[in-house]
């Protein structure tokens, strides 16, 4: 990939530090998980995709793809106009945070538990 191709991102400090600017690429609380869905069923239209994020309100949601677009890390296809119909899937980009993302769930598997009740939750 050429310096071109790839995202320019600020880092705090004297020095640029990739794993701060691709944390701050990736942070925002649905990202990895819309990513992980992504990664999982394919390309998926916006409501399918809420139905598998769980939990994630229509205007989130659509704030996170609208922000995974601009950093080209998903695609936007529109697959239809009349019913309006839209088509997401992972970029080449988007597709190298696999094992970035397979890391965080075995990471995840190894290291915590499921909660009770939200009281019990580390987050």
């Amino acid at each position: 990939m050429t310096d071109k191709e790839k995202l320019p991102t600020w880092c705090s400090g004297e020095k640029w530090c990739p794993l701060t600017a691709t944390t701050n690429l990736i942070s925002k609380k649905w990202h990895p998980v819309i990513i992980h869905r992504l990664l999982e069923e394919g390309g998926t239209g916006f409501n399918q995709l809420k139905k598998d994020v769980g939990g994630i309100s229509s205007k989130v949601l659509s704030e996170s793809l609208e922000d995974l677009e601009n950093k080209n890390i998903i695609s936007r296809e529109v697959i239809s106009e009349k019913p309006f119909r839209v088509k997401y899937s992972l970029t080449d980009r988007g597709q190298q945070l696999e094992p970035a993302i397979n890391e965080m769930i075995k990471w995840g598997r190894e290291n915590l538990k499921e909660a009770s009740d939200k009281d019990e939750s580390v987050v």
